[in-house]
């Protein structure tokens, strides 16, 4: 039979799947499902989404039943001797099993009704036939001189057997280290399947030899077992920490050492052993797609579904143990380390050497980078040695830079959200260990060498003022796209601030430029949790003043010149905060500009929601000198200096949200920060009366702003102030400007001015400022962090299918996906790489001439990651058919 037949007699046969009612399991028709396809191509394209529901909801006795054809025909396949032998066990009879059971589970998974009937037929308890049933039905003449062949008369005809899923499971990773299937050639007499690790590196030292052939059917088995995992898909973010996935539960608790390790090392080294820097003809990529990317790609991601999956707790005893991560963690040799670095910084500096080419789109850009950070922060959490090792030899320093390139290059994407929101996790983690803080001081050499988007033009300072500069630059320069996870960059600030040496003037500047925009009344009024935000800033500059006041002149020659607006905060009251905005419109009135000014002509026209709008990081002034901050020293007016105390209304472009921030994967990422959760109680001199204020229980019922996540208005009121005003952390800096500030002369806005003032501050004596106890402000998860971060993977594993699967119509594409949303989008326009019309036209084969199979275009070169069908937010592109973001 020739292909073109092959694949019609195929397609009929989908057809009466779901047209006949209850078809015989012992049927001939069944064999079809893997002698017929010639290709996964063949799998996908004709058996449409059509035909699978169709089947689903009219005759699910007949999808039942090929499930455990394919199934028992694959497992029979692993078992027989010959195998895979062309003629007696042909190894394209089980790919072929493997491709149906891969396009048939998502439809499965997608079907909420069918959920029990799936939990009972894939995991529930059974019986199969014993090898006396399976002798008897077969109608096998025994042979009486070979005992071993003869089944006992008290041998039953059946026994009990394992769940279904879990012995497909377990013939899966059989598979995956199969003998002339995925390996080469075991030696005579010994066991097919071998657990040989696939690649050296961690675990084996010795290169296993392959071929494209292996490697191809790996590449299959893998995808299993991802779509097998990919239930979570299916799940609610809220529902799916909780519940979990049986599938990935049962690999995970898998207590076979040296299966958890083969596997572990296997899919770790592959991944990491991938070159993308090695020598390729230009453009190769536009010719043909390279199957080695798509194995590194199913390895990674499996690895990562593995490696970061929470086991739910039965609610009673010991938590259950993850063996992949207890492994991942419990490695500890230098050389492992050192693998573990090289190979990720080889994927993560990919991306930069790409679009850095001579030859514009000639290397293709890799699209597992955001999957390749993921790993590494699973490292930096589960395993103490590793965070120690990349500390110890300063090998942070160059992810700390890949790190911010990935958040700072795509912070205005919002299809990239989550991957800038994980970024700055993975800084927040590094950033607790007090040795990572001592390390930040070395000086930073060649900044001018990095890419555009992550250059400080005239830098010069150490990786600590580099660091800071890129938080100031995420706060101030996102349009409002991070402002919840303003807490965790502070909390970065916080982490390393009391281990800061030799801050710069620039860095210094920053810091105070974040403050004046902080403790503006408009942004402090914006929303009712605001004041968290100040209170964490207010927490880093004390720690930097009590514990490295001597090596940080210039913060504290900063801090001095802006003496009056740490006065104005300690002084803050409703009434002074309403003239002080009414001042600013008044101004911004004047100068003919602010749509505010344009609608209303008093504060009664910020009670509208349209004109209430939290005031913007994004306006934090820039000034020539690195001083001109806070320079309060000029003028006793406050209202003309060049850094003004509050940000108009309508200057907005940022809308900050509270520190606590657990509302929807969506729109705000779940964490809880040890230290923010909590007010910090500021230390109060001794005899300091209390902040208690005659006029000041009036609420200011002309700022209304709406509280985001909420149909009601945020009203701020005096007793409000009152509860966050007094317990913000001013008492160091007050005593630093009372004690410090007669002593240091008035500047002259000269250098030599400048200089003799630092040199007074690190000479002078500053009494009443005790070190108070080092903070750290770690990331804890939660089940809503933790559906949130499954969400993320889940969201680069959907969108990285959708780019292998050229000219295929994809795992996912197209089910019913709850754990993010799938957005439709504008298609992609036509390229020289990709073009439309009639060069398409010329590649079109009979299979696209068969109706009913839903062929999607193959996508743009070069798009983003997720380009053709879908791209992940919080994940790693934009949409060519559909743009997906987390929910």
């Amino acid at each position: 039979m020739g292909a073109s037949d092959s694949k019609l007699v195929f397609k009929q046969g989908i057809f009466r799947l779901s047209e006949q009612k209850g078809i015989r399991a012992d049927d001939p028709y069944w064999t079809g499902f893997w002698e017929l396809p010639e290709s996964a191509e063949d799998v996908f394209s004709l058996f449409s989404p059509a035909d699978i529901r169709r089947t689903r909801d009219n005759h699910l006795e007949n999808l039942e039943t090929l499930i455990l054809a394919v199934t028992s025909k694959l497992i029979a396949l692993r078992n027989h001797p010959s195998f895979p032998d062309p003629e007696i066990a042909p190894e394209k009879d089980a790919l072929n099993c493997i491709r149906v059971l891969t396009r048939l589970l998502p439809y499965i998974y997608e079907a909420d009704h069918l959920a029990a009937w799936e939990d009972r037929f894939f995991w529930g308890a059974r019986r199969k036939r014993s090898r006396r049933g399976q002798l008897a039905r077969s109608e096998v003449i025994f042979d009486e001189a070979d005992p071993d062949q003869t089944p006992t008369q008290d041998e039953p005809e059946f026994e009990d057997a394992k769940p279904l899923a879990e012995e497909l499971i377990d013939t899966l990773i059989d598979l995956l280290f199969f003998s002339e299937f995925t390996l080469p050639k075991s030696a005579p007499g010994k066991s097919k399947v071998t657990y040989a690790i696939w690649q050296s590196g961690v675990g084996c030292n010795t290169p296993v030899s392959t071929t494209k052939e292996f490697e191809n059917n790996r590449t299959e088995i893998l995808r299993l077992l991802l779509t097998f995992a990919s239930k979570s898909m299916y799940m609610s973010a809220n529902v799916l920490p909780v519940t979990g996935v049986k599938a990935i539960t049962y690999l995970t608790k898998c207590s076979d050492k040296q299966v958890v390790l083969s596997v572990l090392c296997s899919l770790l080294n592959t991944t990491l052993k991938y070159n993308p820097a090695s020598w390729r003809v230009p453009y190769d990529h536009v010719v043909f797609k390279d199957p080695k990317q798509v194995l590194v790609q199913y390895c990674l991601q499996l690895l990562l579904v593995l490696v970061l999956y929470p086991i739910p707790e039965p609610g009673n005893g010991p938590p259950p143990k993850n063996f992949f991560r207890h492994f991942l963690g419990r490695l500890h040799r230098p050389q492992d380390f050192q693998f573990l670095v090289d190979g990720m910084t080889r994927i993560l500096n990919q991306p930069l050497q790409a679009t850095s080419s001579y030859l514009p789109g000639s290397q293709k850009s890799l699209t597992w980078a955001p999957e390749m950070i993921m790993l590494f922060w699973e490292a930096l959490q589960c395993n103490k040695r590793f965070r120690s090792f990349i500390i110890d030899t300063d090998r942070a320093h160059d992810f700390v830079v890949l790190v911010l390139f990935y958040a700072i290059d795509q912070r205005n994407d919002p299809s990239k959200q989550g991957l800038i929101r994980m970024c700055v996790f993975v800084l927040q983690t590094l950033s607790v260990e007090p040795n990572f803080g001592r390390s930040l001081n070395k000086p930073f050499e060649g900044q001018e060498t990095l890419p555009a988007s992550i250059r400080v033009p005239n830098f010069h300072g150490t990786y600590a003022d580099y660091l800071i500069t890129s938080i100031y630059t995420l706060l101030t320069t996102s349009k409002g796209k991070l402002d919840a996870i303003y807490p965790a960059l502070l909390a970065i600030i916080n982490n390393i601030a009391a281990y800061i040496e030799d801050m710069g003037r620039a860095t210094s500047s920053k810091l105070l430029q974040l403050f004046a925009s902080m403790s503006s009344p408009s942004f402090l009024f914006a929303n009712e949790g605001n004041h968290l935000l100040l209170q964490s800033l207010l927490e880093a500059l004390n720690a930097i003043v009590e514990h490295q006041y001597a090596k940080n002149a210039n913060l504290i020659y900063s801090i001095l010149r802006s003496k009056k607006r740490f006065q104005a905060l300690r002084d803050f009251t409703l009434e002074s905060a309403q003239e002080e905005i009414e001042r600013q419109i008044q101004l911004k009135k004047e100068q003919g500009e602010g749509g505010i000014a344009r609608r209303a002509d008093s504060m009664d026209s910020l009670r509208s929601p349209v004109s209430a709008r939290a005031p913007s990081l994004s306006n934090v002034p820039e000034e020539n000198s690195a001083f001109a901050i806070g320079d309060d020293e000029d003028s006793d007016d406050e209202g003309h200096h060049s850094a003004p105390l509050s940000q108009s209304p309508e200057q907005s472009g940022i809308t900050s949200r509270t520190a606590s921030v657990s509302s929807s994967v969506d729109d705000a990422v779940p964490l809880q920060l040890r230290g923010m959760s909590e007010k910090a109680r500021g230390k109060m001199p001794v005899g300091h009366p209390s902040f208690s204020r005659q006029n000041s229980t009036t609420s200011l019922a002309s700022v209304s702003t709406p509280v985001l996540g909420s149909n009601e208005f945020f009203t701020p009121t005096g007793p409000w102030i009152e509860s966050w005003l007094v317990e913000l952390p001013l008492h160091t800096i007050l005593t630093l400007i009372a004690e410090l500030g007669p002593q240091i002369p008035a500047s002259t806005g000269t250098a030599d001015s400048t200089a003799t003032a630092l040199s007074a501050i690190r000479h002078a004596r500053v009494r009443g400022i005790d070190p108070a106890p080092i903070r750290v402000h770690l990331f804890e998860w939660s089940p809503l962090s933790l559906g949130w971060y499954e969400s993320l993977l889940w969201g680069f594993v959907f969108a990285g299918e959708m780019l292998v699967a050229k000219g295929t119509a994809g795992v996912w594409n197209g089910t019913a996906i709850r754990l993010f949303k799938v957005q439709e989008a504008a298609a992609q326009t036509p390229t020289l790489l990709a073009p439309r019309g009639a060069v398409d036209a010329v590649g079109s084969n009979l299979v696209q001439r068969i109706g009913s199979l839903n062929l999607r275009g193959a996508a743009t070169q070069g798009a983003p990651r997720g380009a053709g069908s879908g791209a992940v937010g919080g994940g790693n592109g934009a949409g060519g058919a559909g743009a997906v973001r987390d929910v």
